[in-house]
Parts: C-alpha cells; structure tokens; sequence
C-alpha cells in the first residue's frame, strides 16, 4: 500500500487510530459521481503512546505513514454518531485487500450480526460456512484492522461470557453495553 495517511479520533474507549489509503470514487445511485472519500486501511483504538500505535500500523501495512488530520471525515463522523446512539450501521469504504481467505470470511461474517445482539464464535464460524472454525474465528476477531466497524465486539463465548477483546474486556462490555442500551431504547419506543 502506498500513501497512508493517519489520523487519530477521540472516543469514549480512548483514542482511535484511522489510517487511510488513497481515495475511492464513488458513484451515487443515479450513477452521478459523489463526493469521494478515504478508503480506510486501519481503523484501531489503542491505548499506550500514539507513536507506538502508528509505527505498529505501518509495519502491518507495509508503508511508511504520515500525518493528515483531513482525512477520514466520514469514519470520524460516523464513529461519533456511533458512540452519540445515532449510528447502528457503518458506511465507510474498507480496504479488505490485507484480509484474505478464512479470515475475511469471518470477518464478513462477523458484519451480519445485528446491533445490539451478539453471536457465539461458533455460530460465525457457521455463518461464515466452517461450522468446525470457531477458534479460528477468534483468530480472525482478534487480527481485524477494522475494529468497532467490523464489530468483532459483538462475538462473545459460547457460555455467553464476553472474551477479551484484544486484552481489554472493559472495552467490548462499554461497546455492548452501549448498543444494548440503544437497541432496547428503540424497542420500547
């Protein structure tokens, strides 16, 4: 990948780091060109010094990284609307092309289990057409360069516990916890 670019969001898990890489034109269904937007790479909250997490990212990437806060507009007003309960689904424009084989299944997978509900590793690992792959699916959930828009959050343990979430459980009980509270709020209405 070549010209990555980065940038890094608050959020109430702590700060988020989006990487993009080039533009996509996009065309409006009227087949009118739309106004382009980034293509995201990576999109990551971290803890821990923001150069760690970005020279992380360009090793993951391949690719040198240089600073932008312009770009990504769309994922940081998403992710903000997201995080406000005003956003259930992203509509970001991923770059899959690192995500091959099993692990984009799974991933893709991972993105039809609605908000505010949750899926065990092996019923992904079903729906993503391995019935046998569950702790490959935890492979997958736990090596995602697009975390919260792919909600990997949302694949807990068949027990119902919730898993780790790359070490910090306290992060995917707050995503949960956040869609639950909205799914149920709009259930009431």
């Amino acid at each position: 990948m070549s010209d990555l670019r980065y940038r890094i969001l608050p959020s109430p898990i702590g700060p988020i780091l989006v990487v993009a890489a080039g533009l996509e034109d996009d065309l409006h269904a009227a087949g009118k060109p739309r106004q382009s937007r980034d293509t995201i790479a990576l999109l990551h909250p971290f803890d821990g010094p923001a150069a760690y997490a970005v020279e992380r990212a360009a090793r993951v990437l391949a690719g040198p990284i240089e600073p932008d806060e312009s770009i990504a507009s769309h994922a940081a007003e998403q992710l903000e609307e997201y995080f406000a309960g005003r956003r259930d689904t992203f509509d970001l424009a991923l770059d899959w092309r690192g995500v091959r084989g099993f692990t984009r299944a799974a991933l893709e997978a991972v993105c039809e289990i609605p908000y505010g509900e949750t899926a065990s590793y092996g019923e992904v690992a079903v729906m993503a057409g391995t019935p046998r792959a569950a702790r490959a699916v935890g492979t997958a959930c736990s090596v995602t360069p697009f975390s919260i828009v792919v909600p990997v959050h949302r694949v807990i343990r068949s027990d119902g516990s919730i898993g780790e979430y790359g070490g910090h459980p306290e992060v995917k009980r707050f995503l949960l916890d956040l869609e639950k509270q909205d799914a149920d709020e709009v259930a009431d209405v």
